[in-house]
């Protein structure tokens, strides 16, 4: 029996904490100013957008927690450490969202039932500011979201933001120009609307890791073939493969090899290694060699 690798990588959360942390600072200065422009203006879908950064900010900084948990060392009891907390922090964070949706649908409707007097140019005003700032952190967190699930829910959120700034601006403009203060209840509910989509992916993402699934992309089927591939090997079997955190899977199975094979194993692990790591992408494998006939004697077996 042996492991690729030991359980400490550096997780592709880790890899993007400064990136958050300055996404992070980013957000909370656009959230005092969204409050406080919606005090100014009495514009609902500015303090629900305002509401909307602050759940954004607690989420990169819940983000940012995780990724300092996962960065704990592993222990005899956490042999793989903490690093699935971040996809527990994934998990959260769109949860979060999906009660901001209700938050905003709820205010909503009461300021479709008492509209109350709104100022456009300051909603065009600061939801500009926010729009700016939003684009800006997308930018720093764009390429940490194609490797980290954590980041990515980050990145989620910082987008909602400015999508939901660019309804702001819009309803602004309707009721600077126009008059109509209930543009400005109709683009609270846009907002709703916008975000729980994203959180859904986001949510059903993290569900499928928490549940330890095939990760996503990898057929096992198609790895089975590929070890069978090696002239020594007779069979493959319980074979799993699930994924710890962002860009961390891991994968064990049983490989059965003749007799007269076994007498030079580690040079048959650093092949089969060699070869997940390179074909499959997983840096963290264990397998354990048999002779024919052993699997006999194991317990409960998988394919």
């Amino acid at each position: 029996m042996g492991a690729g690798h030991d359980h400490g990588p550096i997780t592709a959360g880790a890899a993007n904490s400064r990136k958050l942390a300055l996404v992070l600072g980013m957000m909370l200065v656009v959230a005092a100013v969204q409050v406080t422009g919606a005090a100014f203006s009495g514009s609902l879908a500015l303090l629900a957008d305002a509401g909307h950064t602050v759940t954004d900010s607690f989420g990169v900084a819940l983000a940012l927690a995780a990724v300092w948990i996962a960065a704990r060392p592993a222990t005899s009891k956490r042999t793989f450490g903490f690093q699935r907390a971040e996809i527990l922090a994934a998990a959260v964070n769109a949860i979060v969202l999906f009660a901001l949706c209700a938050f905003i649908v709820v205010e909503a409707v009461d300021r479709l039932r008492e509209p109350a007097a709104v100022s456009g140019l300051g909603m065009v005003v600061v939801a500009a500011f926010g729009l700016v700032m939003n684009i800006v952190a997308l930018l720093i967190l764009r390429s940490g979201a194609k490797e980290s699930l954590n980041v990515k829910g980050a990145y989620l959120e910082v987008m909602s933001d400015a999508l939901a700034s660019v309804g702001v601006i819009t309803g602004g403009l309707i009721v600077w120009l126009t008059g109509w203060q209930q543009a400005d209840t109709l683009v609270s509910l846009g907002i709703a609307a916008i975000i729980v989509p994203r959180a859904w992916s986001l949510l059903k993402e993290a569900v499928h890791i928490l549940l330890e699934a095939t990760p996503k992309g990898m057929d096992l089927n198609q790895v089975r073939e590929h070890l069978m591939g090696h002239p020594a090997v007779i069979d493959v079997h319980d074979l799993h493969a699930w994924t710890i955190t962002s860009g961390v899977p891991v994968m064990s199975a049983h490989v059965v090899v003749a007799e007269e094979d076994l007498r030079d194993s580690g040079r048959m692990l650093d092949e089969l290694h060699e070869c997940l790591t390179g074909h499959f992408d997983v840096e963290h494998s264990t397998l354990q060699l048999e002779p024919p006939g052993h699997a006999d004697h194991e317990g409960a077996r998988h394919p």
